[in-house]
């Protein structure tokens, strides 16, 4: 999933004391869709406070607040996301292709272990050697087991009536030493096929991310993966792969998950796989570089980027194809209204973050605040790579989850970036603003506070600043905590999760009227499944998974509300293919979604 603002926490650039004491302040998309249909009605959102999170004080969204289908055309798709190592059996398919076998629900022996760790990828050997770096010391060979259960997956999508499934093809499960002389492994095409199939007749579209941070082993040992720049052919070879044998029936590609995430966590903080960071620092490998392998590792995944999409729009593309990436960012809202050095700073955290790939795709190059503070350790683009990046893409992703306030720090002797999180003099305040202010209610989570906003504001500067492409939602919720002891019932009646996608639907739609070209929205995540460094020790899932009941699937209550949400099931139509919604239902009430029939708002 996306940013574990936890981590960030604790790399934060603070240093008060060298804050001024300022007073108060006086077409690159060449190949991209033409702007989304508008609604075909509007509808006035009313527009609330921040309030707290409370059952018993009725702070409930109202009637009229509550999202309806039929805010949005019949082309605009909710779903909900996955990606591969965190939902699938991951041993069962390794040890397949070797030719072993495995009973459903057998613990891996230590030679087992040693296979998967030489043929799959970094994840894998980062969850073994480093275990203690996993809250609760657990890992994801069996995960949720999506890979025996993916047709009851595919079941709990079409109950919820979603038009939509993002999941990503793991690449070592493609080719398993990760380049095409070391083979191609036809077992895991004929899971991906299969798992297509099945969401194509059902009248879910597949949307494949061909990255979400596992890289194949075989190249972490080989180069050192997204370090070395031998990485973009090999990773337009597995591209390719995959194009060639689902291209028909996948017409929506992203080619890289949180670009920001993985290059500043892995590399930077070292707390994701590989887990690399500067000596000194506490990581799993700490002889790394924080403040120049991630802008390195950045600069190839873009590389990587704009040849694959360079290979799809020659050869795959067609008609219908889609391709881009899904890009991790929050907003940043000035610690201090006030004065305009904290306005800077949002600008430059944003450069930061959402720019740092946003820009290089819209443009050929990055943002001007990073040229100018980072200088040589930001790799620079050849003309002929400029050419190819700009304009790559004819959809974006965006990943959001929340948003931060940031305070300024000035350029001085006394502070030196020691983490490249740090280089935008900008620290991020996690809890309030100068005078006290919190930037949204509590969501339960540490690090994610509710504030639909954000989302707006940073759709509202992709269309103003990045040319408006067509835009999905491409990950978006909250968890729960459990850590053993969160009863099943509570985990079901998952009400603040409810409210945060409710808002953050509105706020959508609310942006569609403004003019983003907004495409869709997926939730993050379709199941309870393994988040990364918090194992399984938080719930992100609209479907509570029981690992200790033979991962038994239930509906959790957002999930009941989606089902009304979206009415009636889809049908296919069989001249073009497409997906066709029916007339939606009506939703007035979060508490009781499961259970309630339609009403008619009033002024209808």
């Amino acid at each position: 999933m996306a940013l574990l603002a936890s981590a960030l926490m604790g790399h934060t650039a603070h240093r008060p004391g060298l804050r001024s004491h300022i007073g108060h302040n006086g077409d690159n998309l060449s190949w991209h869709l033409s702007s989304s249909e508008k609604s075909k009605r509007k509808c006035d959102l009313i527009r609330v406070r921040s309030r707290a999170w409370s059952s018993e004080n009725g702070q409930h969204l109202m009637p009229w607040e509550i999202p309806r289908r039929d805010w949005f055309s019949d082309e605009f798709v909710f779903g909900s996301a996955t990606s591969a190592y965190q939902v699938l059996f991951l041993a069962w398919i390794i040890l397949k292709v070797l030719g072993m076998r495995m009973a459903r629900g057998q613990a891996l022996g230590t030679t087992s272990a040693t296979i998967i760790l030489y043929y799959q990828h970094d994840i894998i050997l980062y969850v073994y050697k480093y275990t203690a770096r996993i809250f609760d010391k657990s890992n994801g060979d069996v995960a949720v087991n999506s890979y025996h259960m993916y047709e009851e997956d595919v079941k709990l999508l079409k109950d919820m009536g979603m038009d939509a499934y993002r999941f990503s093809i793991a690449w070592s499960r493609i080719l398993p030493k990760g380049t095409l002389e070391g083979g191609i492994n036809y077992k895991g095409l004929e899971y991906y096929r299969n798992l297509i199939n099945m969401l194509k007749e059902n009248g879910i579209e597949p949307y494949v991310t061909l990255f979400h941070w596992d890289t194949p082993q075989a190249l972490q040992d080989k180069y050192g993966s997204f370090l070395d720049r031998r990485i973009v052919q090999d990773y337009t070879d597995f591209a390719k792969v995959c194009f060639e044998n689902f291209g028909n029936k996948v017409k929506h590609w992203f080619t890289f998950n949180e670009p920001y995430n993985f290059c500043s966590y892995a590399y930077g903080m070292g707390q994701h796989a590989p887990g690399r960071c500067s000596p000194g620092h506490d990581c799993a490998l700490p002889c790394g570089d924080s403040l120049n392998e991630p802008y390195r590792v950045g600069h190839n995944i873009l590389l990587a980027h704009a040849e694959v999409a360079d290979l799809y729009k020659k050869y795959f593309k067609g008609e219908d194809g889609h391709i881009g990436m899904a890009l991790d960012s929050m907003f940043y809202e000035p610690y201090d209204a006030r004065t305009f050095l904290d306005e800077q700073a949002q600008a430059r955290s944003l450069d930061f973050n959402l720019g740092w790939f946003m820009e290089p795709v819209f443009r050929g190059d990055y943002p001007f605040s990073m040229r100018a503070l980072l200088r040589d350790r930001l790799p620079y683009f050849k003309d002929d790579e400029q050419e190819k990046l700009k304009g790559s893409y004819n959809m974006m992703g965006l990943n959001y989850y929340t948003s931060l306030f940031c305070e300024h720090i000035d350029i001085s002797s006394g502070f030196s970036p020691k983490v490249n999180t740090e280089d935008k003099y900008a620290t991020p305040k996690t809890v309030t603003d100068h005078d006290g202010n919190f930037i949204g209610p509590d969501t339960g989570t540490q690090w994610i506070k509710s504030y639909p906003k954000g989302l707006k504001n940073l759709l509202m500067i992709i269309k103003d600043k990045y040319g408006n492409p067509p835009i999905y939602i491409t990950e978006n919720g909250i968890p729960q905590d459990d850590f053993g002891n969160l009863p099943k019932s509570e985990a079901l009646d998952d009400y603040k999760r409810l409210e945060y996608l409710q808002r953050h639907i509105s706020i959508i739609k609310e942006s569609i009227d403004l003019g983003a070209d907004v495409r869709g929205h997926f939730t993050w995540s379709l199941l309870d499944n393994f988040e990364w460094a918090r194992g399984y020790t938080c719930r992100f899932g609209l479907v509570y998974v029981d690992r200790k009941d033979g991962f038994k699937r239930t509906m959790k209550n957002s999930a009941k509300w989606f089902t009304k949400f979206n009415g009636p099931k889809k049908v296919i139509n069989d001249k073009h293919g497409d997906i066709v919604v029916l007339n939606p239902a009506f939703v007035s009430n979060n508490r009781d979604a499961c259970s309630m029939v339609g009403h008619r708002l009033h002024g209808e």
